[in-house]
């Protein structure tokens, strides 16, 4: 199997982390998207990072569909629990840390622009979904060392890389400054190996 993905994307980080916590070989290939020969829309209509190519050719898209097919790809350490409320659960987490994602994603495109042709309102608008959607992760987290049952899963691998992303893109305006649980979550992620061995560059 082949991973294509790029370094700073926080939905490819969250594939090759739940990778590694499963032991599933799988090997990387680094790709850029902005390269008019780029081989990512070959094998994902949409163009999009990550992309999981299976031995047979098929391919997987997009981070959501290839976590879950990693996590069952063996019984080790399930990720993902296997009873359905708490199953829900997880996936409710991972969709809203990936939701912050996509605000943040967007200020960042938005950003890139020069500054005429940047809209204020669109930025202040996404970040304001980015405040939101982490003060509710923090208080979701209140009294608890992982997000889903007590015990490390995809909820805190997806919270995670959101997380590594916002730090990595937004760093001076300092978005945990007021909250310490999603704060403890975060320092307690960062001594594991697979998120040490991922680490978005700056």
């Amino acid at each position: 199997m082949k991973l294509l993905y790029t370094a700073n994307s926080p939905y490819a980080r969250k594939v090759r982390i739940v990778a590694i916590e499963k032991h599933v070989d799988i090997d990387l290939e680094l790709v850029n998207l902005s390269d008019p020969a780029c081989i990512v829309k070959n094998y994902n209509p949409l163009g999009k990072v990550p992309v999981l190519i299976l031995d047979d050719g098929d391919s997987l898209y997009d981070s959501r569909v290839i976590v879950k097919y990693l996590d069952n790809r063996t019984p080790l350490a399930h990720l993902i629990p296997q009873d359905n409320s708490s199953k829900i659960t997880v996936f409710r987490w991972e969709a809203l840390a990936d939701g912050i994602c996509d605000a943040a994603v967007a200020v960042m495109l938005e950003q890139r622009k020069t500054l005429e042709q940047q809209d204020p309102a669109f930025i202040i608008k996404q970040l304001d979904k980015v405040k939101r959607g982490l003060a509710v992760l923090n208080l979701d987290l209140t009294k608890k060392k992982w997000c889903v049952n007590e015990a490390f899963g995809l909820a805190d691998v997806a919270v995670g890389c959101m997380l590594g992303y916002l730090d990595l893109r937004f760093k001076d305006l300092n978005l945990l400054a007021d909250l310490p649980n999603l704060t403890k979550l975060n320092t307690a992620l960062l001594k594991l190996d697979s998120f040490k061995d991922t680490m978005p560059i700056a």
